[in-house]
C-alpha cells in the first residue's frame, strides 16, 4: 500500500505535523478523488507511531488505479475541489 507522504489538511483529525495517522485511508468518491477517511472532531486520532497509507481507492479513471488498489509510490492530500483531495490522482 502506498504512503500517505504528505497531508496538508491541518483540520483533520488524523493529520498531525502534516502527517496523516491514519492506519489506511480511501480515496475517492467519484468524480473527486477525496480522501473519504477524512474528519474533522475536537482531538487528534489514528496511531501516531505509523504513517498512514492507502488502503482503497473508488477512482478507476486514475492513472495510478489498478483494480482499485493505488500503485503510485505514495500520494499527498491536500485541499482541492473538496476538503481533502488525492493531490496524486491522474486521470488516464
Amino acid at each position: 500500500m502506498p504512503y500517505i507522504t504528505e497531508c496538508a489538511v491541518d483540520a483533520c483529525s488524523y493529520n498531525v505535523g502534516n502527517a496523516c495517522h491514519a492506519l489506511a485511508i480511501t480515496v475517492g468518491d467519484p468524480p473527486h478523488a477525496q480522501c473519504d477517511t477524512y474528519f474533522v472532531t475536537s482531538f487528534k486520532g489514528g496511531d501516531p507511531t505509523t504513517t498512514g497509507q492507502v488502503g482503497a481507492c473508488k477512482m478507476t479513471d486514475c492513472r495510478h488505479n489498478v483494480k482499485l488498489e493505488c500503485q503510485a509510490r505514495g500520494i499527498a492530500v491536500g485541499p482541492a475541489q473538496e476538503a481533502a483531495d488525492c493531490l496524486t490522482y491522474s486521470p488516464r
